[in-house]
């Protein structure tokens, strides 16, 4: 779980060191197509979602939780936020997510959530740290 936390803080880190007054926040390569300031908000949503399965994950498993990413965005008006209270958004919920990691307890990391015994605690924190990677290459 070690790598996986230093994993995060580095990319976030390094994401932050981007100059971002040079990314184009607002435009939308496509209608149905999320626009860079609504992929942050995707990672927003992400966070929230694995924050739950991580905390709920540390006293129950085999829970389900429903994520829907597009109406999720759609929901929130990522679009229509300020880009600074975005990434302030995004930078405190994952703090908050590298607090409950580097307190997790060790007898709860091959818990699951979902039934899937391959989606314990463990394996979403790296994943989730992958999918962060991925979609901060889109950005920039």
């Amino acid at each position: 779980m070690k790598d996986t936390i230093n994993s995060l803080i580095d990319t976030i880190e390094d994401f932050l060191k981007i100059d971002q007054d040079a990314i184009d926040w607002e435009t939308k390569p496509a209608p149905d197509k999320w626009s860079k300031k609504e992929i942050v908000g995707h990672l927003i949503d992400s966070a929230q979602i694995n924050l739950q399965r991580f905390v709920r994950c540390t006293y129950e498993g085999d829970f389900k939780l429903k994520y829907a990413q597009d109406e999720w965005v759609a929901a929130q008006h990522y679009q229509g936020a300020d880009i600074k209270e975005i990434l302030d958004l995004w930078i405190l919920i994952n703090r908050q997510i590298i607090r409950v990691l580097g307190y997790y307890p060790a007898n709860r990391l091959q818990v699951s959530y979902d039934g899937d015994s391959t989606h314990t605690v463990e394996w979403v924190a790296a994943d989730y740290v992958r999918h962060m990677k991925h979609h901060l290459a889109q950005i920039g």
